[in-house]
């Protein structure tokens, strides 16, 4: 029993730090350079995707724990971090985060206006949206909207 719960531990503790680095990665790529108003928080918790962040604490755990041969390991393990990584590097951090967060082409009502454009961040209370017919970027309350 001990080395199931080991193997999740340190499986949770290295799909944390992939976690940490592809973050990092969008905020500094995407979420910076288009001004959005976020505070950047380590789990990025609205975008956190709890499915894909067990199977990964599972599948990294069992590798480091169970694995026998360190080659395969090391492989594997480093290939992730390598990926993770990537996301520094300005045009596939951009990629990525446009990937994860852009909407193109989206139509939002409010009791005023209806709004054409691209949705860049969705947020608990405010979507980051680019208006195509003022050629700008603006912020919308999601309580407004229909």
């Amino acid at each position: 029993m001990s080395k199931l719960l080991q193997a999740l531990l340190s499986g949770i503790f290295f799909t944390y730090i992939l976690d940490f680095f592809l973050f990092l990665g969008i905020k500094l790529n995407y979420i910076d350079v288009y001004e959005i108003d976020l505070y950047y928080n380590i789990l990025f918790a609205d975008n956190q995707n709890i499915f894909i962040f067990s199977f990964l604490s599972i599948f990294i755990g069992y590798l480091v724990i169970y694995l026998q041969s360190n080659k395969i390991k090391f492989s594997i393990i480093g290939i992730m971090f390598i990926l993770s990584f990537s996301t520094l590097i300005q045009p596939i951090g951009h990629s990525v985060a446009t990937m994860m967060l852009m909407q193109k082409n989206q139509t939002l009502k409010n009791s005023r206006h209806i709004f054409i454009g691209d949705i860049y961040y969705s947020g608990r209370k405010t979507i980051t949206f680019y208006d195509y017919e003022l050629q700008k970027m603006i912020i919308l309350d999601k309580k407004e909207l229909i």
